[in-house]
This record gives C-alpha cells, sequence and structure tokens, in this order.
C-alpha cells in the first residue's frame, strides 16, 4: 500500500530590507508566509529613522497590511511605538490623511494623544493639513481638542494659519476655545490675520473671537492686520457689538 508523503516548502526568511520596501508597498504576502515568531520579531525591526514596519505601512496608507502588523497585544504590535522624532504611527497616518489607517490603529489601541517631540498630537496634523474626515474621527474617539504643542498651539491654532473655515468651524462646534493663546500671547485669529486668511478670520470673530486682546509684544488683532483686511475685521467686530 502506497503512503503519500505531505511535501513541505520551506520559504527563504526575507531580510529585514525586504520587509521595509514590502511594507512601503503594501505588500502583505510577505508577511502572510511568516511564522507567528517570526511575525513576532518583525515587529521589533527598525530602520535608520528608528521607524518600524508598522510605521512605515500607516505613512504610505496601506490599511490592510497595518491591520496584519497590528494585530497584537498594543504592547508587542508596536502600535504606540515612537520614532526618532517621536512619530507614532498614528501621527504618521493622519499627517498623510489615510483615515482608513487611523481607523485601524484607534480600533488597535492607538493612544490618540500621544505627543511627539514637537508636543503635536494627530488632531494637530489633521488640523494643519484640513483633513476633516481624520479630524472627526480622531474626536469622536476623545482626541483633546484644546491640547497645546510646545510652541503652545492648538489644532485651532493651525487650522486658521492654512486658512481652513471648514476645519476651524468644525473644531470649534466640537468644543475648541475661540481665544485660546499659544506662548507668543497669540490667539487662531491673530494666526488668522497674520497669514492673510480673511475668511477664516472673520468666520472666528462671528464665533465671538477677540478682536481687542493683546500678545505679549502689546500687539491686538487689528495691529497685525494688513489695511487689505483691517476694514472688514473692524465692520465684522462692529456687527458683532451691535447683535
Amino acid at each position: 500500500m502506497e503512503t503519500s508523503t505531505e511535501m513541505v516548502i520551506d520559504h527563504p526568511k526575507p531580510k529585514p530590507e525586504d520587509l521595509f520596501e514590502a511594507a512601503e508597498k503594501g505588500d502583505t504576502s510577505i508577511f502572510e508566509v511568516l511564522s507567528e515568531e517570526e511575525l513576532r520579531r518583525s515587529r521589533t525591526l527598525r530602520n535608520e529613522d528608528d521607524r518600524s514596519l508598522l510605521h512605515v505601512a500607516s505613512a504610505s496608507g496601506y490599511s490592510e497590511l497595518v491591520r496584519v502588523l497590528a494585530n497584537a497585544d498594543p504592547s508587542l504590535s508596536g502600535v504606540n511605538c515612537k520614532d526618532e522624532e517621536g512619530w507614532a504611527p498614528i501621527h504618521s497616518s493622519s499627517s498623510c490623511g489615510h483615515d482608513a489607517v487611523v481607523k485601524v490603529l484607534l480600533d488597535k489601541g492607538a493612544d490618540i494623544n500621544m505627543k511627539n517631540t514637537g508636543g503635536q498630537t494627530a488632531l494637530h496634523y489633521a488640523a494643519s493639513k484640513g483633513w476633516l474626515k481624520i479630524a472627526e474621527l480622531l474626536m469622536s474617539h476623545g482626541s483633546n481638542i484644546n491640547v497645546k504643542d510646545k510652541y503652545g498651539c492648538a489644532p485651532l491654532h493651525r487650522a486658521a494659519s492654512i486658512g481652513n473655515s471648514e476645519m476651524c468651524e468644525l473644531l470649534i462646534e466640537e468644543g475648541a476655545i475661540v481665544d485660546i493663546t499659544d506662548k507668543a500671547g497669540q490667539t487662531p485669529l491673530m494666526n488668522a490675520v497674520i497669514c492673510q486668511n480673511q475668511q477664516v478670520a472673520l468666520l472666528l470673530i462671528r464665533y465671538g473671537a477677540d478682536v481687542d486682546v493683546e500678545d505679549n509684544e502689546g500687539y491686538t488683532v487689528l495691529g497685525h492686520a494688513s489695511k487689505d483686511i483691517r476694514d472688514s475685521l473692524v465692520t465684522a467686530a462692529k456687527v458683532m457689538l451691535e447683535g
């Protein structure tokens, strides 16, 4: 009686550089043949910037690969591991606009209020890049709306600086402090005026932003405003005062 023997294929173990290339390209196949032990070890790999495979996959926007790499206890998956600049995968994905990746990371235990070396959280990056869907996702999971970075800037400062009215309105509606100040004593309205973002400036005034507050140098909002937009700011402020 013949007995059949099952052929065992011995896959060559991929090199670290192969794994990082796969993470950058979103190639899940190379990870699917790894044993649990090999997958565990792969999560500890770091490149020259101290970034993990999960960092690379998150920045590149590959949610399925991120799911594979983050599919472990947060202490083992590296979901909250930082690179040399303090960036965790949630920072990278939020900055790059990969909402599907952000969702996976949050589901896998990402620390939503983790700060990098600059003091920024994921919400700072979503606000500064104008990623509304990601901002909504982060806030729905408990992101601190009024958190300040090392310069004292809150997400609303960032949104005002880039002139994103929709983001500013979303943040304010969710509880952002309109007249929050940074370390220079400047408010989001001052940031909007300095950056010549008239539409955002008028929006902030409609939400009650103070045009008379002074920064650390003694300048008010109107003191920062160029002649081109000063008149419109004054008019808007008068309308608010008259009710």
